[in-house]
């Protein structure tokens, strides 16, 4: 059988895999994520209840649900949904993060199934989950139309997709590569590629494009002055977070059960 397509990006993996052994110092070269993790997870559960009708305030909310991480890293996210009961599968290209990623969750007493694989391959084996996390990833891959058609693939029909990434502007060029790798010095230089980002508007589209139905999105705004982060309905002018959903089949024309 023709092995699948991918829309990996060799250089972008090597970036990542050179700063693996950081992922869980909240000091070194991850530290924006992890300053922008509770933000994300904000974000990200209150979709993941408000579209599955969970209630946050109950042990194990999302019990039941199948959730995939793509480009999960060492895990701070992945990590977060185990906490709360999903069962959580953490796929990344990057291969020498998943050593990390592995320790530390046994180290914190989880059993989250990390893979080196791809969203591609993934899917061309059937797998299916009720959600996939898709976070700072697709300004990283060579192809995003093939990408997200993937991660439509890996969603059953009336799953959710939550897809952050950053605008294409001059405030994000200043923002997230001049500040950010040159002046704040939180990310190599190198880290991003600005012509790779992707503007709102382009990736709904894309979204649409790839078979998704987006109903939301908001801005990650950054605080210099409490140096903190907080969701915006308006302001998407740099990092910005996506929900979509692939639409149930109309009765009649569901497709095969995948094994």
């Amino acid at each position: 059988m023709q092995a699948p397509q991918t829309t990996v990006d060799a250089d972008e993996v090597a970036k990542f895999e050179a700063m693996a052994a950081e992922w869980w110092d909240p000091n070194g070269k991850f530290r924006p994520l992890h300053m922008l993790n509770p933000c994300r997870l904000d974000y990200i559960t209150s979709q993941i209840a408000g579209e599955f009708d969970r209630d946050l305030t109950q042990p194990n909310p999302f019990a039941g649900l199948r959730l995939l991480d793509i480009g999960c890293g060492g895990g701070l996210l992945s990590e977060p949904m185990a906490r709360l009961g999903a069962d959580v599968v953490g796929a990344d290209a990057a291969e020498r993060n998943l050593p990390v990623a592995r320790i530390h969750a046994e180290q914190s007493g989880l059993d989250i199934d990390y893979r080196h694989t791809t969203a591609e391959a993934m899917a061309a084996a059937g797998e299916r989950f009720d959600i996939v996390l898709n976070m700072e990833v697709v300004e990283h891959v060579a192809d995003p139309p093939a990408y997200l058609a993937a991660c439509h693939d890996l969603l059953k029909p009336g799953g959710l997709h939550i897809c952050s990434t950053i605008n294409r502007n001059p405030k994000s060029y200043a923002m997230a590569i001049f500040g950010a790798e040159v002046v704040m010095r939180w990310l190599p230089r190198g880290t991003h590629d600005w012509s790779k980002f992707i503007t709102p508007d382009e990736l709904f589209a894309l979204l649409k494009d790839a078979g998704l139905e987006p109903v939301d999105r908001k801005g990650f705004v950054f605080n210099p002055l409490s140096w903190s982060w907080s969701l915006s309905a308006r302001d998407l002018s740099v990092n910005y977070v996506t929900a979509s959903v692939r639409p149930q089949p109309e009765i009649g024309t569901e497709p095969s059960p995948q094994r």
